[in-house]
């Protein structure tokens, strides 16, 4: 394991939302990630989702494979994904589930895999409660508050596009947590950068989440990221990073096992497919041009998922 790095933690809960903001635009630009605490979703329900994709995930083998994923939604066997592009890697020591809302043009698109209903009977109705009440009462306010820190209208990303209640996904993860006999450290997830604009991720507790600050650096330096019972981890993703023009730093993280079994459920805020996401003006000058050409979300979901899944075959 790699040292313990104390990350901000950010009160959602504050009525002073500037200051809130300038809190967020420093954990933005030191770390890109953060704690996100009085967030308004209550432990109870937390605990409640990783309660039943324990059960979810406890079910044999080939009653998983009924839900298998098509396209990006459903359930992902053990090294299903990769992200090392090395020639010895396997794939990701990690089971994944994946849904997003049914409602709208996108739940018609891109149907969920869903458990049936005698085998989990809570399990549907605990995860779309979840959906929606992240979605409700944390993803607006925090983009909003992201939207102040980079000194734009607080409703930007709502007026461009970007937050759509309906775009979001949650996946579910578990990590087996075995250690090899190998002198190489067991990754769970190998080291990448989140895709989207913004992940919550609620755990278990259990550790093994690591950050490396400096991406470039070699060797690359991992530092420990603790669970703190009752919050999210919170992390700027590549879009979010394009859109700021590097200003906002997508971290790249992993997740090494501890010989332990992990289980946590990251909510990716996506915008809606067809917004354009470009340079911020705020976030460039004669100085500081574009770094990154305009890119829809669509295309770029679909380039980047077709990289780390082998099967993939669209995009939320």
């Amino acid at each position: 394991m790699g040292t313990a790095l104390k990350l901000p933690i950010i009160d959602l809960s504050s009525s002073e939302k500037l200051s809130t903001s300038r809190l967020i635009r420093q954990a933005c630009l030191d770390h890109g990630f953060f704690y996100l605490t009085n967030h308004g979703v209550s432990e109870e329900m937390m605990e409640g989702v990783l309660m039943e994709s324990k059960k979810l995930f406890s079910l044999p083998l080939e009653e998983k494979m009924v839900m298998a994923r098509r396209g990006s939604r459903g359930y992902s066997p053990l090294y299903d994904e990769k992200h090392e592009s090395s020639a010895t890697s396997k794939g990701d020591s990690k089971e994944m589930f994946t849904f997003g809302s049914s409602e709208g043009v996108l739940g018609q698109l891109y149907p969920n895999e869903w458990p049936l209903e005698e085998l989990l009977p809570l399990w549907r109705p605990t995860m779309e409660c979840y959906y929606k009440t992240v979605m409700d009462i944390v993803g607006k306010k925090l983009l909003g508050l992201v939207a102040l820190a980079l000194n734009l209208e607080e409703n930007f990303f709502e007026k461009v596009g970007a937050f759509n209640d309906q775009a979001a996904v949650v996946r579910l993860l578990r990590y087996p947590g075995e250690l090899n006999s190998s002198v190489e450290e067991t990754c769970g997830a190998s080291a990448h950068s989140d895709f989207g604009m913004i992940t919550l991720l609620a755990t278990d507790g259990v550790a093994g989440l690591q950050v490396c600050r400096d991406k470039d650096r070699e060797p690359k330096v991992w530092e420990d990221v603790a669970g703190i019972k009752g919050t999210f981890v919170v992390n700027i993703g590549d879009l979010m990073e394009r859109w700021t023009n590097g200003l906002f730093r997508s971290t790249m993280h992993r997740v090494v096992s501890v010989g332990k079994e992990r289980y946590s459920v990251a909510v990716f805020v996506d915008p809606d497919p067809n917004c354009v996401v470009e340079c911020l003006e705020s976030c460039c000058s004669e100085t500081s041009p574009p770094r990154f050409p305009p890119v829809r979300a669509k295309d770029y979901f679909h380039e980047r998922f077709s990289q780390t899944l082998a099967s993939y075959s669209g995009s939320d």
